[in-house]
């Protein structure tokens, strides 16, 4: 059975969360994270998403999207 790379990103990031609780509660700040910044890397993130979608979903990459393409230009012509 194959462990997904999301699986595999979740864990890293649990951990990460759980080494700065316990560094926190003894006093040691490693991760400092203010509302601000927060906020900032949200925005970013939706930013570089809807980057991505746009680009993606007007763009057509697969074999399939390509077919679809030639199909829809097909109809697109017989309608002429």
């Amino acid at each position: 059975m194959k462990i997904s790379k999301w699986t595999i990103v979740r864990t890293i990031m649990t951990a990460l969360v759980v080494v700065n609780l316990i560094l926190k509660s003894f006093g040691i700040s490693v991760i400092n994270i203010d509302e601000n910044s927060v906020a900032a890397f949200v925005e970013a993130a939706v930013e570089v998403a809807a980057i991505v979608c746009s680009w993606w979903y007007n763009n057509s990459f697969t074999e399939k999207a390509r077919k679809a393409d030639l199909f829809f230009k097909s109809l697109k012509e017989s309608q002429k």
